[in-house]
């Protein structure tokens, strides 16, 4: 873990560190004399209690303990594992299927899971069950920590887990007293308060490029998340053919609409994530007006005539931005 310090009161602090294959950051501000180690610890601690939980890399997870577990017989699980499939499976209800837990063989198949590719394009659309949403699937009571599964299920939360493990660092400064954060795995981040100039959190958005990270913009933040989910960052290449890791459930193959972005502010990073992954599935047309009717502030990135279009839901109001 690396730490740095920065003179000048109030004294701005960062720390970061490795979990779920990226980094997660914190930078915040306190007083001098701040127990960097002691926070520098359980920020470890909060995201490293995420992976355990809900990794499919690792076999010895409570998510992979799940998906070995038979159908019809209720599992123990953390209450954080529960809490979270409670709110995957409540934003597949809310976006009508396109967010999508259930898909794990299916991102086994096309080389984004931890199990070998397929070779040349799998087709798992003939599987028995294979389209029904997750949440016809699976059971989850929140109260008793405990899931059972209706029908074979192969999970993935890789589109939720990360947001949440966002929001335990936020939890995690929180119980420290710390009042003006941001904190961060990856592109997904949460922020409270502003800078001691009463300056916004600034956060950086990329340019939907293959292969190339590029700032496209800067949103500011306060008391609010943010994730973005794309199809340019994770891609496999078959016969000639780009595929994104992003599964169309319904499909039951990779995303392929217009849509190169979707960037999603919520109150919590967990739902931001997952509603940013259930927009670019639902698409263009249909993923604006569910951002409309949902009342979710979004900023849609669209693939046309080679260059990108901007559309932005804020307040259920559609704005063409470019």
């Amino acid at each position: 873990m690396k730490t740095s310090f920065e003179r000048g009161a109030p004294h701005r602090f960062s720390l970061n560190g490795e979990t779920m294959g990226s980094r997660y950051t914190a930078v915040f501000y306190g007083p001098a004399g701040t127990d960097l180690a002691l926070i520098g610890a359980d920020l470890f601690a909060a995201v490293d209690r995420v992976d355990r939980h809900m990794s499919t890399w690792n076999r010895d997870s409570d998510l992979c303990r799940l998906n070995r577990a038979p159908e019809q017989a209720w599992m123990a699980i953390p209450t954080d594992l529960a809490e979270v499939l409670e709110t995957a499976l409540q934003v597949g209800l809310d976006s009508d299927g396109a967010f999508d837990i259930g898909v794990g063989e299916l991102v086994d198949a096309w080389g984004f899971g931890p199990a070998p590719r397929c070779a040349g394009a799998p087709v798992l659309a003939g599987k028995e069950g294979a389209c029904r949403p997750a949440f016809s699937r699976l059971e989850v009571d929140r109260a008793g920590a405990r899931v059972r599964k209706h029908a074979p299920i192969a999970i993935d939360l890789s589109a939720i887990a990360k947001g949440y493990g966002v929001d335990q660092l936020a939890r995690c400064l929180d119980g420290h007293g710390i009042a003006n954060y941001l904190v961060g795995i990856d592109g997904e981040m949460r922020a409270r308060g502003a800078k001691p100039e009463g300056e916004a959190w600034a956060v950086a958005l990329e340019k939907p490029s293959v292969g190339v990270r590029e700032v496209g913009g800067v949103m500011e933040l306060r008391d609010m998340a943010i994730a973005t989910s794309g199809d340019y960052r994770r891609c496999v290449t078959i016969d000639g053919k780009r595929y994104s890791h992003t599964m169309a459930p319904a499909l039951q193959q990779p995303l392929s609409n217009t849509l190169a972005a979707v960037t999603v502010l919520a109150a919590t990073c967990m739902l931001a994530d997952a509603w940013a992954t259930a927009l670019l599935v639902a698409g263009e047309r249909a993923g604006v007006a569910l951002a409309c009717a949902r009342g979710i502030d979004a900023l849609f990135l669209v693939r046309e005539g080679g260059g990108v279009r901007e559309v932005l839901v804020l307040d259920a109001r559609v704005q063409q931005l470019a």
